[in-house]
């Protein structure tokens, strides 16, 4: 069965999505420039040796970013969907692990940069609920720069029933939230842990926040409100990092 194929842009995320033996690379279009600098980049494989690459001029190129007002910077693919990772078959024989789970988080631009963060600091995968994750988007892999390539992405049918069956399998959940009583690095970190996000208007969905073991929240200067949800996510991600590297 064929999947069906989308377009991405930017140098990052193009170049990322051709190193990655796993995403299949239909068609590239690049001007002569940026087709030098994937070879500067590259100078052990020829990453675009079996697939199709259209030289383009730069305004030709825009004609697939115009829409999104995005900058393409001279690379264009089309490119397939990875195989979906199934959770229950990833966690099997696993310690140790730290998901990060989102519960009503829809911009590409926000998930994007939360992957870039995760992928950045060794999380081992994010949740994220099927009908809210823009897997189509040009935004989302532009903002993650590459590192979609680099990310267990688990998209689930239902947030509550996968955080029910993992609290079952040993995860502690943590829900991120400014009213929680502790301070996120007062944690010890141990075992299994969901880092549990909720959107950047609502919050958490009060539901969802039934299936936290513990709320914490990320100590900031008083006078501001909050922080936006993937600036929060990078600094407990580093945190954590931080954390099991001393151990």
């Amino acid at each position: 069965m064929n999947k069906s194929s989308f377009f991405i842009v930017g140098q990052h995320a193009v170049i990322e999505a051709l190193r990655n033996p796993k995403r299949k690379v239909l068609r590239v279009f690049l001007t002569e420039e940026s087709k030098k600098n994937i070879h500067r980049k590259n100078p052990n494989k020829n990453v675009l040796e079996d697939v199709k690459v259209y030289f383009k001029s730069k305004k030709e190129l825009d004609k697939y970013t115009s829409r999104e007002q995005l900058m393409h910077n001279g690379y264009v693919a089309e490119v397939e969907h990875l195989d979906q990772p199934d959770l229950k078959q990833f966690i099997k024989g696993k310690n140790n692990l730290t998901f990060v789970c989102l519960d009503e988080v829809t911009d590409p631009r926000n998930i994007g940069s939360l992957i870039r963060s995760a992928a950045s600091f060794d999380i081992d995968g994010l949740i994220i609920k099927e009908r809210h994750f823009p897997r189509d988007s040009k935004l989302m892999y532009k903002s993650a720069s590459g590192c979609m390539e680099h990310v267990n992405i688990f998209q689930v049918s239902n947030i509550n029933s996968t955080l029910k069956n993992l609290r079952e399998k040993n995860f502690w959940i943590y829900g991120f939230d400014a009213k929680g009583k502790k301070d996120f690095t007062d944690i010890k970190w141990e075992g299994n842990n969901i880092l549990l996000f909720g959107s950047e208007g609502f919050g958490m969905r009060q539901h969802t926040g039934k299936y936290a073991d513990f709320f914490v929240k990320i100590n900031i200067n008083e006078d501001i409100e909050s922080l936006n949800i993937s600036n929060s996510a990078a600094i407990v991600f580093h945190h954590l990092r931080y954390i099991k590297k001393k151990s």
